[in-house]
């Protein structure tokens, strides 16, 4: 458990702390906290801040709604940054965008893969066209996309048997999204399984 004791605030008393989204690992923004909003933030279990340009203690998402519930508080090896895990209940920023770091290199990055695939399947879901989209008709018929998860998963060994590393590359993926597929049509995405994993290790 983290230690407030045990935290380095700066001359100004503050500590800088990065949101960072416990499913999907995004980094989600970087703000500052005093040892008040840090309390806060432990004792309600949402993130608090201390705001520099207003000079004043400030609750995510209290005017937008926006919160961040946290997971877990953790500090770096000098004591003088924090990194909180949250579950973000609506975008980050206050432009609107998910994370405030939306300027600059945004080709996706491997890491962020599962997390880019799960909303644009959850775009598609929204999006209602019908099935225009290959995953709008994998959606509208669960047992298919059951099917093709079985079906993908039998290329994936084929081609670990029988075929190069590329082809099991892109077998691979089409397992993942196939199955990425499966988990949103019961409101289930990757973390669901990932939680499930951690809690086997305990």
């Amino acid at each position: 458990m983290l230690d407030v004791d045990e935290i380095k605030f700066d001359s100004d008393g503050l500590v800088p702390c990065v949101m960072q989204d416990a499913r999907t690992g995004e980094v989600l923004t970087l703000a500052y906290m005093n040892e008040e909003a840090l309390r806060l933030t432990r004792e309600t279990g949402e993130i608090h801040f201390w705001s520099r340009s207003r000079n004043e203690l400030w609750h995510k998402g209290a005017t937008s709604g926006n919160t961040m519930k946290v997971r877990a508080l953790r500090i770096d090896c000098d004591d003088d940054a924090i990194v909180a895990l949250v579950d973000p209940s609506g975008p980050a920023c206050h432009t609107g965008e998910r994370s405030c770091f939306h300027a600059g290199d945004l080709e996706p990055q491997t890491g962020e893969a599962l997390a880019v695939l799960e909303r644009t399947i959850a775009e598609r879901r929204a999006a209602g066209d019908g099935g225009s989209s290959y995953t709008a008709q994998l959606l509208a018929d669960p047992p298919f996309i059951g099917e093709k998860v079985r079906e993908e998963a039998e290329e994936v060994t084929r081609a670990a048997r029988e075929e190069s590393d590329q082809r099991v590359r892109e077998e691979a993926a089409d397992v993942l999204y196939h199955l990425a597929v499966l988990l949103a049509s019961r409101n289930m995405s990757y973390g669901d399984a990932f939680d499930e994993l951690n809690a086997r290790r305990r």
